[in-house]
């Protein structure tokens, strides 16, 4: 990556390079307008319409370069941020709403084990030996005997890289701690949860003395409005004026709703933004109370 060393007219903003963020990372560039073209096999792709180089590494390895103030913006995981111990060397400027997994202990259905309890003292294979090791250090502090203690006995953490739902399987562990998102992999294995260590999802992260700071304030702010976006949708009706103190609190908007008055001067027109995953609920009310001609407008994008 000795390109990097000759852009040091570019913001340098780190990208999952592929699993279960990259689709979803890219998605949202798109509709903040960040406008590029990455060429096969390279992981540097420079944008067209800001002074912004996108550099697509392994999501693991995002916080530390942000942290170490390689790149100065990254999207990657909490549980990345928490695994690679470098909360007090970034900034975290915001939830993504996408992403969402749990880092959970799993152990065979057929071991009988239901608590984590049962598992101090045994044998763990994960991904996440740092999370994992601080939540066994304390299970063992809490649930040792001190003559077992003194004896040198505690849980061990094994790192292995990847499949780590077969290591039980294998005769390689007792339990397992890794990231899950609906469990269904979990379930084949035959493993169920007992514990989570930690609920996550994606997050936008920057370096504490990014190389841009105005860049970056104009770059978090397209991203909110894409996110916000998704989040919301415009409600345009008709109301009788005597109504519409109650259709007002039924569509309150973000800061107030827009109101028109049309040429029936008992009637006044509404625009409003309201969560999306609302929304029908929303329209029934309003129907109720006698509002007419209730539409609904996609947003795909905006600032809040």
């Amino acid at each position: 990556m000795d390109i990097i060393n000759q852009l040091p007219d570019r913001l340098l903003f780190a990208i999952p390079k592929k699993g279960r963020l990259h689709e979803q990372c890219i998605s949202l560039l798109k509709g903040a307008d960040i406008n590029f073209h990455r060429h096969n096999r390279l992981d540097i792709a420079l944008v067209k319409n800001l002074p912004l180089a996108l550099i697509f590494l392994p999501a693991a390895d995002i916080a530390k370069f942000v942290g170490d103030g390689n790149v100065d913006l990254g999207i990657t995981g909490q549980d990345m941020v928490e695994e690679c111990e470098v909360s007090d060397k970034i900034d975290e400027i915001m939830e993504l709403g996408f992403g969402h997994c749990k880092l959970q202990v799993q152990v065979p259905i057929k071991s009988g084990i239901n608590k984590v309890e049962e598992l101090v003292g045994k044998k763990v294979v994960t991904s996440f030996d740092v999370l994992s090791s601080k939540y066994f250090s304390q299970l063992d502090k809490d649930n040792l005997t001190d003559k077992e203690k003194d004896e040198g006995k505690k849980t061990k953490i094994e790192y292995v890289s990847g499949s780590v739902e077969a290591a039980c399987a294998l005769g390689l562990a007792d339990g397992i701690v890794d990231l899950v998102e609906t469990g269904e992999t979990m379930k084949v294995a035959g493993l169920h949860a007992i514990s989570t260590v930690l609920e996550t999802q994606a997050i936008l992260i920057r370096n504490k003395n990014p190389a841009n700071p105005y860049l970056v304030s104009k770059i978090t702010s397209r991203l909110k409005g894409v996110i916000a976006a998704k989040k919301y949708v415009l409600l345009n009706y008709n109301i009788i004026r005597d109504n519409l103190r109650e259709a007002t609190k039924i569509t309150p908007g973000r800061q107030a709703p827009t109101i028109s008055p049309l040429d029936d001067g008992n009637w006044v027109e509404v625009q409003s933004m309201v969560v999306k995953e609302e929304v029908a609920e929303i329209m029934d009310k309003l129907e109720e109370i006698g509002a007419r001609d209730i539409m609904l407008f996609k947003i795909d994008n905006c600032r809040v």
